[in-house]
């Protein structure tokens, strides 16, 4: 439990952070719409990571 709320939670929300902020250096270079699609569906699919990261790391701390 220890390892999920002090580790695994803020590498997850971290992951989120970078792929949104290269997203947003992209966009705002006028970079490839075909690298800016590959972010967003990046970014999506790391924030579903995050959130099932953080709802086992509440549940656990529940238990």
């Amino acid at each position: 439990m220890n390892f999920m709320s002090q580790i695994a939670v803020p590498i997850a929300i971290g992951a989120v952070a970078v792929v949104l902020v290269l997203g947003l250096i992209n966009m705002m270079r006028g970079g490839s719409p075909n690298t800016s699609q590959k972010l967003m569906r990046m970014r999506v699919l790391l924030q579903f990571v995050a959130i099932i990261v953080i709802m086992a790391t509440i549940w656990m701390m529940g238990r």
